[in-house]
């Protein structure tokens, strides 16, 4: 018996799942149980969690046949997972394949197909938080699968140039190089200098673990924040993170995490099940949770 063997269980069911490490705050789980019993349909919605397993992400391979021979209708992906999982999947949408990241799995004859709903969430609800906002100038820190991500999703929505920050060096040049093939050259740089980058910026983009219960702290100096930068933040719990309140307290235009969750979720609700999710019952159910 391995340590996944929960996974089985009532084959009648919608089962599906979330693997990442430390996850077990996540109000995913919730929002996918709730709209499904909104469209008449029992979900189980399991978190797969790393930490809590003693596992690490190279325990994806049995992760993935536990969760398949367990008839999961497919699996959300978070950190560290949504870029090692990739040689594990069969095919990739067309949007996956040029982020190089998966957030999403859906197990359907004896495929696993990877999409990603991140980048679609993280556009959504910039539009509704954010319209009117210059995208001349933007920073983002982060490379990693979220970060490829809304990194993905500014270069889509036309910001002209963002600088790019990660303490990984090499993995913050490849995407810069595999955005630069996408997108034209010049619209995206590997930045090292935060500060000079931010005192030229119009926006700044925050898609670390930073902020989160697991990993509390500011992400960079509070002081560098400024009441003319808006800044959009993709932690969602606590709904304001520590960037957050020092952008409040420096009069910055803000964007919480809650919408890209939400509407990641909604993307990735169609995907397992075919079926559209209400936004608007969606938010409700996140906020609920947030509530308790």
């Amino acid at each position: 018996m391995t340590k996944l063997s929960y996974l089985h269980g009532n084959h009648s069911e919608l089962k599906l799942g979330l693997v990442g490490a430390g996850i077990q705050a996540s109000l995913t789980p919730a929002m996918h149980e709730r709209e499904a019993a909104e469209h008449g349909l029992t979900c189980r919605y399991q978190l797969i969690d790393l930490d809590a397993l003693g596992l690490e992400a190279d325990a994806l391979p049995e992760i993935l046949d536990e969760a398949e021979s367990a008839g999961l209708a497919g699996l959300n992906i978070t950190h560290p997972c949504k870029q090692s999982i990739l040689p594990l999947l069969t095919d990739l949408s067309a949007d996956a394949r040029m982020i190089g990241a998966v957030n999403t799995v859906v197990f359907c004859d004896g495929r696993r197909l990877g999409h990603n709903t991140d980048w679609l969430g993280f556009r959504e609800s910039f539009l509704h938080g954010m319209g009117g906002v210059s995208l001349e100038r933007v920073v983002q820190l982060g490379a990693g699968g979220g970060g490829a991500a809304t990194a993905y999703a500014l270069m889509k929505m036309g910001a002209e140039h963002l600088d790019l920050v990660d303490l990984d060096h090499r993995r913050c040049q490849t995407l810069v190089d595999r955005y630069s093939a996408i997108f034209g050259p010049g619209r995206i740089s590997a930045a090292t200098d935060i500060e000079a980058s931010l005192a030229a910026a119009d926006g700044l983009v925050h898609a670390t673990p930073s902020g989160m219960k697991s990993h509390p702290g500011l992400p960079l100096p509070g002081a560098l924040l400024r009441g003319s930068l808006w800044v959009a933040e993709i932690v969602y719990f606590p709904l304001e993170t520590e960037l957050l309140r020092a952008a409040r307290a420096a009069g910055c235009r803000r964007l919480d995490g809650s919408g890209m969750a939400i509407h990641q979720a909604i993307e990735a609700f169609r995907l397992f099940t075919g079926l559209d999710a209400d936004p608007t019952r969606m938010r409700r159910h996140f906020l609920a949770q947030l509530r308790t």
